[in-house]
């Protein structure tokens, strides 16, 4: 049921390798392990795009998309999961990611604030690099494993679930 749902929701993948920005990829792109959704690329999908979501760096799409295709998972859900992190959850997510660095490293507190101008580039983000890229590893960390280990624990009971019913149909072998 939810395998289908989301091979419907997901576009063609012959249209997403037609997609100018993956044409980059080129013929890598052929590969059918980044377009299957199994237990294992799935999981691996799910660590690669949560781990890189995650992280505070321009480009996570590119980032995910050349780790799924190095890991050789699920290319449209890794890409996906990084928009976790889009202009409405950004700020929340790395004050938390700057709080928990802070916190690991022993860093006093400062003030935080998150004005994308010259000036905040030059000054404030020159101070609080350390513990914000320290607490986005370790988000990030415990967001791709968690996610991998869910995705795969959760998949393994769905299938034993559905051993189960099937066996108590009338008629079943036993």
């Amino acid at each position: 049921m939810a395998k289908k749902l989301i091979k419907d929701l997901f576009p063609d993948y012959q249209r997403i390798r037609q997609h100018e920005a993956l044409r980059l990829f080129g013929a890598i792109l052929h590969d059918p392990f980044l377009w299957h959704l199994n237990r294992r690329s799935a999981a691996g999908a799910f660590g690669v795009g949560l781990f890189t979501a995650f992280l505070p760096l321009p480009g996570q799409m590119l980032l995910a998309a050349a780790l799924a295709i190095m890991l050789r998972v699920n290319l449209p859900i890794a890409v996906m999961l990084v928009w976790i992190t889009n202009p409405l959850t950004f700020a929340p997510i790395y004050y938390a990611a700057y709080t928990l660095g802070r916190w690991v490293l022993d860093s006093p507190a400062r003030g935080f604030s998150m004005e994308l101008s010259l000036e905040w580039f030059t000054g404030e983000l020159l101070e609080i690099w350390k513990p914000l890229v320290t607490g986005s590893l370790i988000l990030s960390t415990v967001a791709g494993l968690g996610s991998y280990v869910a995705v795969r624990l959760l998949w393994r009971l769905h299938i034993l679930h559905r051993l189960r019913e099937r066996r108590r149909r009338p008629g079943a072998r036993r």
